[in-house]
């Protein structure tokens, strides 16, 4: 039997999962700290998280808070759902969305696996998001929402998850970390790649995935034309207009990424839009019933406020119409789906239609 009044929250070490702990304490519920050892731990980062001093942070919290505390080592499962997923990505001309898969199976199946231990019903995270009769909603801070890196979960997961700072702006749950005396209520926010860190992800691959990071090839425009020299599709995304090394006199963009060519297509603001996308292997967190009607808001990276589209299954891809065109629709991204603020689903990106 499960004890509804506990909970296994996941500890980063910043202060957003200060805060979730400190709150669901101060709500009555006996709560367990569960930090997580990911690959970052084995090397000094500059910027990242989950390094040996934000365990330290998270162990802290939990001894002003008197809470148990706990570390897992994740290290293996990290590297094959998360490195490795990365490295092919990039290898194939895409751009990963690491968060997602790290979400799904490495950080929330080690939270529910130490809340079975523990006898815990519920689980929690510092994730600005809601969750409302099984139903995660965006956050009520919208600059600050994350429900487009959970798209991936589970119902079962999400039947079991508690979000508290969903409901605050940054500023509020900075103002709750000094009231509660945490030692964290003054971190830096990190917003890199764990694993990467302020380092560039390009060198990264180089020197941990050197197969996957792709040699040097050509700039060419959308009819063929040579512009100039890349340093292979890793170190590039579609959108991309800083860093390219070309001066064609005016603005140019990634349009694409062309692995059997190893080309990049360059071109204007105006080639970038799309109409539409393809995307593959949809996951339906609210469940398979509640497949989005004509319009559903679509979502097509993290910082993107979302747009009206069309749904159509095309056996297992699916075909979005944008109501209006986009920019910027990359490959390896995801496709994330709401119906008003609730999130239905997602599908990774396989390519955009013009």
């Amino acid at each position: 039997m499960l004890a509804k009044k506990r909970v296994v929250v996941g500890m980063s070490g910043g202060v957003d999962s200060s805060v979730t702990a400190a709150l669901l304490k101060e709500a009555g519920f006996e709560v367990f700290g569960l930090a997580m050892e990911l690959y970052s731990c084995d090397k000094p980062l500059t910027g990242g998280c989950c390094t040996p001093k934000d365990r330290l942070d998270a162990r802290k919290v939990c001894e002003k808070l008197d809470l148990p505390f706990a570390i897992v080592d994740l290290r293996p499962a990290f590297r094959r759902h998360v490195l490795d997923y990365f490295a092919a990505e990039y290898a194939q001309g895409k751009t990963p969305l690491p968060c997602a898969p790290c979400n799904r199976e490495v950080r929330f199946k080690a939270l529910l696996e130490y809340a079975d231990q523990k006898g815990a019903g519920w689980i929690a995270t510092g994730h600005y998001a809601r969750v409302q009769e099984g139903n995660i909603l965006r956050a009520r801070d919208l600059k600050k929402d994350q429900s487009y890196f959970l798209w991936g979960l589970e119902p079962e997961v999400v039947s079991r998850l508690r979000l508290p700072i969903g409901d605050y702006a940054k500023e509020e749950v900075r103002a709750l970390a000094k009231k509660f005396g945490l030692p964290t209520s003054d971190k830096a926010e990190s917003q890199d790649l764990c694993f990467v860190g302020n380092e560039d992800h390009a060198r990264f691959l180089e020197e941990h995935y050197p197969a996957a990071a792709r040699p040097a090839g050509d700039f060419v425009d959308e009819t063929g034309n040579v512009l100039g020299r890349h340093h292979g599709l890793h170190a590039y995304t579609v959108g991309q207009r800083r860093r390219l090394g070309v001066s064609l006199g005016q603005r140019a963009y990634v349009t694409k990424l062309d692995p059997e060519k190893n080309e990049i297509v360059l071109g204007s603001k105006e080639s970038l839009r799309a109409k539409g996308l393809i995307a593959k292997n949809p996951n339906w967190i609210a469940g398979r019933s509640l497949l989005p009607g004509p319009w559903s808001l679509v979502r097509i990276r993290s910082t993107h406020a979302g747009v009206p589209a069309q749904l159509e299954e095309l056996g297992k891809t699916l075909q979005i119409t944008f109501q209006t065109p986009q920019d910027a629709v990359t490959p390896g991204q995801a496709a994330v789906f709401y119906d008003a603020d609730r999130l239905l689903g997602g599908a990774w990106i396989e390519r955009a239609i013009h």
